[in-house]
């Protein structure tokens, strides 16, 4: 229910702004001509952008070791488990439950130890990914007062090369611009 009117204003709001910007354009040539308007496609910035790389070569330096000892301790457990399973037959039953109670254990123990690593792994994605956000938006609004735009919209349906300056976004957040 709150998804489905959340969809509504939404939508109101997209109708709203197109309805506006249409009635701007058709109030005159001269306006429609005047009316700087940008684009820029933040998922190609958080892709192709220096900084995002560089924050991914961190995060995958940071993690890598973690995930690798988490692979690792799964292949062992795995192991573990398909030696229970071949040798099970031969052993006796307290032995048999003794193995599965420690491998339940090892499982669970794995598990939560992948929570951990997910949990982990998403803040430091969602804290890079702020960072480099908060970096292109001061780009965006140099870019935005410096050129003289009326508007520069985010991810857009359909735009025109004339209109996207998401180049000139990457290429100032290589260059270091804050």
């Amino acid at each position: 229910m709150i998804t489905m009117s959340l969809k509504s204003l939404a939508k109101s709001a997209v109708a709203s702004s197109l309805i506006g910007l249409s009635a701007l354009l058709a109030a005159g040539t001269s306006l429609a001509q005047e009316l700087k308007i940008g684009y820029v496609n933040s998922e190609r910035v958080l892709r192709e952008a220096a900084p995002a790389k560089a924050a991914l070569a961190r995060m995958e330096a940071d993690f890598s070791k973690r995930d690798k000892d988490l692979n690792d301790q799964g292949a062992k457990l795995k192991a573990a488990a398909d030696k229970l399973e071949k040798d099970a037959p031969t052993l006796p039953e307290s032995e048999r439950n003794r193995r599965q109670r420690e491998l339940v254990e090892q499982d669970r123990d794995l598990q939560r130890k992948r929570r951990e690593f997910q949990e982990d792994l998403n803040q430091r994605r969602n804290e890079e990914t702020a960072g480099i956000v908060e970096r292109a938006n001061k780009v965006i609004k140099q870019i935005f007062e410096t050129e003289k735009y009326d508007l520069i919209l985010q991810d857009v349906v359909f735009a025109g090369p004339r209109v996207d300056i998401t180049e000139k976004v990457i290429k100032a957040l290589n260059a270091g611009g804050k």
